[in-house]
Order: C-alpha cells, then sequence, then structure tokens
C-alpha cells in the first residue's frame, strides 16, 4: 500500500485533492509531487489540498508542499492547504502560526476563497488543531 492516497473532485471552479496517509521521503513525496503536476497540466489553477486524513508529515513532505506552492503560483494559479494539524507540536510552534478557531466548514471557506480569487498566484494556508 502506498504511503499517501490521493482523490480529485472538483467543486465549482475549484479541484480539491483528499489526501491520506503520510507525506514523507519517498512515494508519498512522490504522490504529492505527481498529482500536483498533473492538476497544472491538465488546466486546474485553483486547487485546494485537504490534508484532514495525512497522519504524517516529514521534513521531505514539507519541501514538496512548498514546491507545490511554488509550481502553482508560477503558473498563475491558486493553491489551498486546509486542515494540516500539529501532531506533537509544542505551545509556541502552534502560536507561531495563524489557527482557525472553527474548524466546522473550513473546506467550504476556502474553496469559496479560491473560487472569488483571480489567477494572480494566491496562497491560502489554513491550520487546525489536530482534535
Amino acid at each position: 500500500m502506498a504511503s499517501l492516497q490521493a482523490t480529485s473532485r472538483r467543486t465549482g471552479d475549484v479541484t480539491v485533492v483528499d489526501f491520506s496517509g503520510k507525506i514523507v521521503l519517498g512515494e508519498g513525496s512522490a504522490v504529492l509531487r505527481k498529482t500536483v503536476r498533473e492538476l497544472i497540466e491538465g488546466g486546474h489553477r485553483k486547487i485546494l489540498l485537504n490534508l484532514a486524513d495525512v497522519d504524517y508529515i516529514d521534513s521531505s513532505g514539507i519541501g514538496e508542499l512548498v514546491s507545490a506552492f511554488t509550481t502553482v503560483r508560477n503558473q498563475g494559479g491558486a493553491l489551498g492547504v486546509c486542515e494540516l494539524c500539529f501532531h506533537g507540536a509544542s505551545e509556541e510552534q502552534i502560536a507561531a502560526c495563524e489557527m482557525v478557531p472553527d474548524p466546522d466548514g473550513l473546506e467550504e471557506k476556502l474553496s469559496a476563497g479560491l473560487a472569488e480569487s483571480g489567477e494572480n498566484g494566491e496562497t491560502i494556508v489554513a491550520f487546525v488543531l489536530a482534535r
């Protein structure tokens, strides 16, 4: 079984990719890279990465997320990441990030934000605490 699974769906003109598993060096990072590249090549410019079911991200996975931002922005697209959780992070690390106090409806809110954005390379990231 792959360390990361990706399922894409459309919400208006936003492509939502639901990931589950681990984004780690090797196959997990490759799945993320390939998914974003295929969406861009397919003409998708408003992409929301839903990480609610991602259990773990190592430094390679963080690097792939940064690369995804760069790839989408270089193509004039808009990228959102939602439900990136902090398992085992210190209170100071969590406090340093912009937190969404009420994650209910987070995906819909971010999808709406991306749908309203122009194709000018906007990036939206929302963090929520692990439940």
